[in-house]
């Protein structure tokens, strides 16, 4: 059973369903349907054309489920428009899945949450770190979502700014988690700063990009995490840095800056130095206090303390941590990280390991892990 193949099928079919009239969380439920009878059927009989088998089930399982509360007439109607066999229409339709969830009926952060789990394949516990709430809290979330919206046509989509911080979030999980969707959330990214003029969906596209070049050099061969400052930058992907870059100065040239060209600005401060110790560390402050007027985002004063630390010193740093709340996910691993800057060793070991406990994944735990280890080891010398 190739998981893989299903995974990257289920946007399309999920699309067509939507196309023919079913609702979104009526589609949702027959293609998960069509993917559990998937599982089940192929591994001994497998279909000449994946994609057509899936539309044809799916849509059979949302006529049966439509049948008990739908007039005969109606029901008539639908089966005439059931597929035929052979291939299904090779249309991309999960662009136009995210603008659909991005629904004028719910709010951003539930549009956001419920793309993320029916269209971008994230499970909830990776929504709820990337929303920073408990996963009970984000279940709730994307159920209420659900409720909104079912029965509803999707006739009018949702805005650009939703579908861009979904297209974030999901190129984030993709980058830094378990299910690597990074790839896809370029391609859609591409797609939209195509189709619209918008100068925050070509400042995603670069910061994507930016980021993107250095995926290479952030792991070692035996898995481990690689900071920026010790990545063997002749690894980063040259091609992808020029391209972000060209194509966040044509933005930036629009004199309409939003975060994603802030952030992409970052990213490409830190692309252009040649090594780390020759990092225009000022100029990245100044980028950080536009993004945090921009958002007014915890998580961006917290990097904004790092990037501190490397400009003015590392004093200067802890004092814009101890303005934030030492609740934040990562402040305890800044705080670590500034104090070890600072010379206070027992301290910064001490903080290294207490942010192993808290660490979202096992590759940061494990480097956080290793960063006390040796911290101990230097002292006992």
């Amino acid at each position: 059973m190739n998981e893989v193949l299903l995974r990257s099928l289920t946007p399309s079919v999920l699309g067509i369903l939507v196309r023919r009239g079913a609702d979104f969380a009526a589609a949702e439920d027959a293609v998960q349907d069509a993917l559990v009878e998937a599982v089940r059927v192929w591994p001994a009989d497998p279909p000449r054309d994946a994609k057509g088998w899936l539309v044809t089930v799916a849509w059979r399982r949302f006529l049966d489920a439509t049948r008990a509360d739908t007039a005969r007439r109606r029901r008539e109607d639908l089966v005439v428009e059931e597929p035929g066999p052979g291939p299904a229409p090779a249309v991309d339709d999960t662009l136009r899945l995210y603008f659909l969830c991005a629904h004028p009926s719910l709010t951003p952060s539930s549009a956001v949450a419920l793309t993320l789990r029916a269209v971008g394949g994230l499970t909830t516990r990776q929504i709820a770190q990337a929303y920073l709430v408990p996963e009970a809290t984000m279940a709730q979330r994307i159920s209420r979502a659900k409720r909104t919206v079912s029965g509803i046509r999707f006739d009018r989509a949702g805005d650009v700014a939703t579908v861009l911080r979904v297209l974030y979030l999901v190129f984030n999980e993709g980058y830094s988690g378990d299910v690597d969707l990074a790839a896809e959330a370029i391609r859609l990214t591409r797609q939209l700063a195509a189709a619209i003029d918008h100068p925050e969906a070509a400042g995603l596209l670069a910061l994507m990009l930016l980021h993107h070049a250095r995926r290479a050099a952030r792991t070692a061969p035996d898995g481990s995490l690689v900071p920026l400052a010790e990545q063997d930058r002749g690894r980063w992907d040259t091609e992808s840095i020029a391209e972000g870059v060209e194509i966040l100065q044509a933005a930036l040239a629009r004199d309409r800056l939003g975060e994603f060209q802030a952030q992409a600005a970052i990213a490409a401060l830190h692309a252009d130095a040649p090594t780390a110790e020759e990092t225009d560390w000022v100029q990245i402050v100044e980028w950080y206090d536009e993004l945090a007027r921009l958002t007014d985002s915890p998580v961006v004063r917290l990097n904004r303390a790092v990037a501190v630390g490397e400009a003015d010193g590392p004093r200067a740093g802890l004092a814009a941590l101890a303005t934030l709340d030492d609740t934040l996910p990562r402040h305890t691993a800044v705080a670590a990280y500034l104090h070890e800057r600072d010379g206070d060793l027992a301290t910064a070991a001490r903080l290294y390991s207490a942010a192993a406990q808290k660490a979202p994944n096992l590759a940061e735990r494990d480097h956080l892990t290793r960063q006390a280890a040796r911290l101990n080891a230097r002292r006992c010398r």
